[in-house]
């Protein structure tokens, strides 16, 4: 698994924050993403944050490389419906996606191999393929349609990995609790991290 390059897609669940600061993470770490935001999850970026992600991709290149103060060239972003787009195909050697914040619609969706956009059709790719598909849901309670969703993409290779932080690290801060879930992220996408102390390793 090339770690280097990664796709990394956001959409309309609440806790965009763990799909920003995993962004984040991985661009310092100059870590290749090709990025692809919902239509929904701009909604809800613009609800929970202070930023105004730009509709066109080029645009919102930019304007997050700017936020973040990377090169652009680590960056790649997509609309929904850019079927040109190299996670579209398997031929694209893309070997890790994280759909995070994932609402239980694209669950559903990807369990379904609905295809009906492009963040569908990549995570499909992703299991086609058998590279690595995390899943990062954010929803309170889980009905039994949800479980039996993710049951399904976990039997076929995917990792469901819900946005539930641990507090064995005493935090502090919300961003304590965001870093938490996110290093676990950053660990099964084989990418370095110090956001968190291991068990059994003292806090750095």
């Amino acid at each position: 698994m090339n770690p280097r390059e990664v796709a990394v897609a956001m959409t309309g669940a609440s806790g965009v924050v763990y799909g920003l600061r995993l962004l984040e993470c991985l661009l310092k770490t100059e870590v290749s993403v090709h990025l692809l935001v919902s239509s929904a999850a701009q909604t809800v970026v613009a609800m929970e944050t202070d930023l105004r992600f730009p509709p066109r991709p080029r645009d919102l290149q930019r304007y997050l490389a700017a936020h973040f103060s990377v090169a652009p060239e680590l960056l790649h972003c997509y609309s929904e419906i850019q079927w040109t787009a190299p996670l579209a195909s398997g031929s694209h050697r893309i070997q890790s996606m994280v759909v995070c914040p994932c609402t239980v619609g694209a669950i559903s969706a990807i369990a379904r191999s609905a295809n009906d956009n492009l963040i569908e059709r990549a995570a499909d790719v992703m299991i086609k393929e058998q590279r690595k598909l995390i899943l990062v849901p954010r929803e309170a309670p889980f009905s039994v349609i949800h479980l039996e969703n993710m049951l399904s993409l976990a039997r076929l290779g995917a990792v469901i990995l819900p946005a539930n932080p641990g507090f064995y690290h005493q935090p502090r801060r919300v961003e304590d609790l965001v870093d938490f879930i996110v290093a676990r992220i950053l660990d099964h996408m084989g990418v370095e991290q110090h956001l968190l102390a291991r068990w059994g390793e003292s806090a750095s």
